[in-house]
């Protein structure tokens, strides 16, 4: 008894896996950096950025691209010799688009009032400043 094997069809995923395997693998990949070397970080970044600008779904265009940027600045070196004052400048600045009183509570949050939780790597930092406020009691008729 003889056996015949069909060919199986590709899903659409497996088609853009497909297409970014053999995109990321082509030796252009490779000559983008100006060297038979791997890119550079910069190089990669621009590379993935038109590789993710030819996907046609907005949403998964945009993860592509988020991916890309943080991929990209994974490679980049931190800074430990920043300036803390130009650091704390820039917090305050984020206050700026603000009304009053919510300015003022933003300035006062950013100056280490109030409660801080969460991380950066959790997905962000929480300031919570709670401000009680002394009203006039209410006359009922």
């Amino acid at each position: 008894m003889k056996t015949r094997r069909t060919p199986r069809t590709l899903t659409i995923w497996g088609l853009h896996l497909a297409a970014a395997v053999a995109l990321l693998t082509t030796p252009a990949t490779f000559a983008a950096a100006g060297n038979a070397g791997p890119m550079s970080a910069k190089a990669r970044l621009q590379h993935d950025r038109v590789a993710c600008s030819r996907i046609r779904d907005q949403g998964d265009r945009d993860e592509c691209l988020s991916e890309a940027s943080t991929l990209y600045a994974g490679t980049q070196p931190s800074n430990p010799n920043e300036n803390p004052a130009q650091l704390t400048r820039n917090a305050l600045r984020r206050c700026e688009p603000l009304r009053e009183p919510d300015r003022q509570d933003c300035v006062l949050r950013m100056q280490g009032q109030g409660t801080t939780t969460g991380s950066v790597a959790a997905g962000g930092i929480y300031r919570e400043l709670v401000t009680t406020e002394v009203g006039e009691p209410s006359t009922q008729p």
